[in-house]
């Protein structure tokens, strides 16, 4: 049985499986509790297993859920485990069931002929895989000082997986793309929870969508993609926030303008300067949707706080990536950015995906050691030392610091 065929054949069985995510009560929480590593706005969050499909996560919210990944699973793999993939949704109104048999990808628009595309259509065309991190435009959103609004997320809304599916390009093709097309539009089966309220739709340029890469995926890590993860279908765009991401994608619709609608116009949009950075109260400037990601770098076998020992070596190791490129190079520093040493490389699992390094800092005194790593992706990018801050805390992408303390 081919691959496909196989994902297929194990969606047919879970065609009525009943995924009680809208049955969870609001308050939905475990213990133990998880310290995240916000300066301003020390707190403690709850850990949950109360959702289905996930395993132990960081509860930020219940309805519509978003949790968060533990740091510490960054340390084990590359990629990121499903049942502990991050989760964010817009809106709360969220299928509980999916009939995989009766399912259809509607794609119309400017196109010479509109489809409704079954699973088994979609299966039939070429496999793609791609190794690639999706990460929430506002990943470490609770660090930012001053303060922003905004789901306060610490350093884990993002994953790193093995997407598998079909380019869209040749979904695309199928529908054949008329002249005058300017961009395409994406709607998933999530919904508002109060009339007149946006429904969340994301579109990319035309050119941009029919690059090779941009992937309508139906499995992630070599399984099928979790409900919360956007079971039957999502969108995948590498090197591009999640924002894009659709997930439980439905419609593709090819427009002949720019996309005007909320989501696009007005939400989801960034600075026009570098990194997306402006100074706290600074008005007037221009904006742009957000798009591609900046490097980033974290350690993943040490916490804040953590007691190492002075005189002996301390061996480091944690995660990089460049972005929308590949890594080029990871350095350390233990003494707060004075000093630096290289890191090596862990195997390189593509341009979009993380990289493991390993570095060892030598014979640390006793003391506070101020940790510091730092990317430098393929395109020469190297992550700035100085905060980046701007009013909807996106792009974070400064040098992380994690004091630990040498005894």
């Amino acid at each position: 049985m081919s691959r496909p065929s196989m994902f297929l054949s194990r969606r047919a069985v879970l065609g009525s499986f009943l995924a009680t995510v809208g049955g969870l009560p609001i308050d939905a929480t475990a213990s133990p509790e998880i310290q995240l590593p916000f300066r301003s706005n020390p707190r403690q969050r709850a850990l949950t297993t109360a959702f289905p499909g996930k395993g132990s996560m960081i509860l930020q919210r219940a309805r519509p859920p978003l949790l968060e990944t533990p740091l510490e699973v960054f340390d084990h793999s590359v990629l990121t485990p499903n049942d502990r993939f991050f989760v964010r949704w817009h809106w709360a109104v969220i299928p509980t069931e999916i009939d995989a048999a009766a399912f259809r990808l509607r794609v119309y628009g400017l196109v010479e002929r509109a489809l409704s595309l079954s699973l088994d259509e979609i299966a039939r065309l070429p496999q793609v895989e791609i190794v690639a991190v999706n990460q929430c435009s506002g990943n470490s959103r609770g660090l930012f000082e001053p303060r922003v609004p905004g789901a306060q997320w610490a350093h884990g809304s993002m994953g790193n997986a093995r997407w598998t599916g079909v380019r869209l390009k040749d979904i695309l093709d199928r529908a054949g793309v008329r002249a005058g097309a300017a961009q395409v539009r994406f709607d998933g089966l999530d919904e508002p929870v109060v009339p007149g309220a946006p429904d969340f739709r994301k579109s990319l340029d035309i050119d941009h969508a029919r690059t090779d890469e941009i992937m309508v995926a139906y499995a992630m890590n070599g399984d099928q993609l979790p409900l919360l993860n956007g079971f039957p279908l999502r969108l995948v765009v590498p090197g591009w926030y999640s924002t894009y991401w659709v997930k439980m994608l439905s419609d593709i619709e090819v427009l002949d303008q720019a996309d005007e609608q909320f989501w696009m116009k007005t939400a989801y949009r960034v600075p026009d300067t570098l990194g997306g950075s402006v100074r706290p109260g600074e008005t007037g400037y221009p904006t742009v949707p957000i798009s591609r990601m900046v490097p980033r770098a974290f350690l993943t076998n040490v916490a804040p706080g953590d007691t190492v020992e002075a005189g002996s070596p301390l061996a480091l190791r944690g995660i990089a990536f460049g972005g929308d490129c590949g890594v080029k190079a990871v350095t350390l520093s233990g003494d707060g950015g004075r000093t630096w040493l290289p890191a090596r490389l862990g195997t390189d699992e593509g341009r979009y995906s993380f990289r493991r390094f390993e570095v060892v800092l030598p014979m640390p005194a006793v003391g506070e050691l101020s940790l510091m790593v730092r990317c430098t992706n393929a395109q020469g990018v190297v992550q700035p030392l100085e905060p980046t801050w701007n009013p909807n805390g996106f792009m974070r992408g400064e040098v992380e610091t994690l004091s630990v303390t040498a005894t």
